[in-house]
């Protein structure tokens, strides 16, 4: 179904305005169906970016700075969702031994084992969801990347 007959509007102020909505719309509906399966393991959707930044880091330990930096949601406090992750044992705090003021945050092994299990389940929604061509998602990435330049 297309985005008009998703939000019953007929009419756009241009074709750029409906890109525009629709790429808002399918955000959302994206968000949606990640965050029942993010939920389903005890997670949000900006603890999973930071679990995710992290396995990609490991074994080395990425410092909150970098955390904020490289999140999807520049809104989200890297800080607080740390803490919540340390408290479920899904990552471990350290004092960076570079600088003493700075503070180094790895994934732990549950984080690991956590993500490994979600990983197969993220791999069966992409299965169950992926209605492009590699060379139709390349064209989108490419046009989302020229849209954002």
């Amino acid at each position: 179904m297309g985005i008009a007959e998703e939000i019953q509007q007929e009419k756009f102020k241009s074709e750029f305005s409906k890109a525009v909505v629709n790429i808002l719309y399918t955000n959302s509906w994206i968000n949606q169906q990640n965050a029942q399966l993010f939920k389903s393991n005890g997670l949000t959707t900006p603890q999973f970016n930071i679990l995710r930044i992290l396995r990609g880091q490991h074994p080395k330990p990425a410092t909150v700075n970098l955390l904020i930096d490289r999140m999807l949601d520049k809104s989200s406090n890297a800080s607080r969702i740390v803490d919540r992750l340390e408290e479920k044992g899904l990552v471990e705090r350290k004092q960076c031994s570079k600088d003493r003021r700075a503070v180094d945050v790895l994934i732990s092994t549950q984080g690991l084992d956590l993500l490994k299990k979600m990983d197969k389940e993220m791999d069966l929604w992409e299965s169950a969801n992926k209605k492009l061509t590699e060379k139709e998602a390349e064209t989108l990435n490419s046009l989302l990347d020229k849209l954002r330049s």
